[in-house]
């Protein structure tokens, strides 16, 4: 089976994710997608990160009824910081039977010369590319392991989310009705 991976802090997922996520599932060579819960981007600070388990559940709420689209919380469960290629070498191990690839941004793609050893990503595994604002132009984008999808642009981010909850405003439609519950039931972002 083929697996696209789609590696998030999902703090909190959206609507934007899903998009992306069912895209990736329905409209390419795409098996599953699994939507795997990062602890912490070791390219990014912490800021307002919340419990990884907040995140990995909100995940799950915003995904139940999805039949192609899983959550995955094999990195809450790996030595961190979490680095790519050590979670593809170690689910590679774990599902022989399965062909994994990852599935970025183009805004991803620019720093992909950043990550630990992103030689071995880009030689062993499929890139599948959803646009970003800005990122039309990414370096690799022409690399022979990267595949540019059609998936629509998605301008919504999670930091819009926790900054329009923090200050009180509506976010319905932005986020799953049961991942807004959860929101709001555990008082986050605020």
């Amino acid at each position: 089976m083929k697996i696209g991976l789609f590696f998030g802090s999902f703090n909190p997922i959206h609507i934007g994710h899903l998009i992306i996520a069912n895209y990736m599932a329905n409209h390419t060579d795409l098996d599953q997608v699994w939507l795997v819960v990062s602890p912490h981007n070791p390219l990014k600070e912490k800021g307002d990160l919340i419990n990884m388990y907040d995140r990995l559940e909100m995940s799950k709420l915003a995904t139940e009824d999805a039949s192609n689209i899983r959550v995955s919380d094999v990195e809450l469960k790996l030595p961190q910081p979490s680095y790519t290629i050590d979670t593809l070498t170690h689910l590679h191990e774990k599902y022989p039977e399965h062909k994994f690839s990852l599935i970025m941004g183009s805004d991803n793609l620019v720093s992909l010369k950043k990550w630990k050893n992103y030689e071995l990503i880009l030689r062993d595994y499929q890139i599948h590319v959803y646009p970003r604002p800005g990122f039309e132009n990414a370096e690799l984008l022409n690399h022979p392991s990267v595949h540019v999808t059609d998936t629509p642009l998605m301008e919504l981010s999670a930091t819009f989310i926790r900054k329009a909850v923090k200050e009180k405003k509506n976010v319905q439609f932005f986020v799953e009705d049961k991942v807004l519950r959860f929101i709001e039931s555990k008082n986050l972002y605020r």
